[in-house]
């Protein structure tokens, strides 16, 4: 199984002091919007717009924050934050839901299900980048770099 194709512009290895984040969403525009913001803050990134190997890709991987779509086409984003939370090596990994789904029930639903922050579609990239900011606590370097890594299913 393929899960991984790296791509690193500056040539730096994967194990720099840059934040990984894996990013979860089924939507092209979507995921381009995202890995903008990313690249923006200087993280590195793993893209998927599958969930079905999104567990085994956060074990392999252990990306310092998780963003998830809910509304998936093979696994949903709540089945595949169960499985997270109930892993000994990703539980502690802090998990971001970014969704469509905007009322209230479907924030507090979301945030029971295991999720430790929530941001709604459409989102302004500004208040993307500051939840990031927030639940990597510290993380982020004053310098963004080119690092991407991509996941294709």
């Amino acid at each position: 199984m393929y899960l991984a194709h790296s791509f690193i512009s500056d040539g730096k290895q994967q194990n720099s002091q840059k934040p990984l984040i894996l990013a979860v969403e089924d939507n092209d525009d979507n995921l381009l919007l995202i890995s903008y913001a990313l690249e923006s803050l200087g993280c590195q990134f793993i893209c998927q717009s599958d969930s079905s190997s999104t567990f085994l890709v956060a074990k392999e991987y252990q990306p310092d924050l998780i963003m998830l779509d809910i509304l998936l086409p093979s696994l949903s984003g709540i089945e595949v934050v169960n499985y997270l939370k109930q892993d000994q090596l990703t539980y502690k990994i802090p998990v971001l839901a970014v969704t469509a789904l905007a009322t209230t029930e479907d924030r507090e639903r979301i945030l029971k299900a295991g999720f430790n922050d929530y941001i709604s579609k459409p989102f302004f990239i500004e208040d993307l980048e500051t939840v990031v900011r927030r639940l990597l606590r510290g993380k982020l370097e004053p310098h963004s770099n080119d690092e991407k890594l991509e996941t294709r299913s």
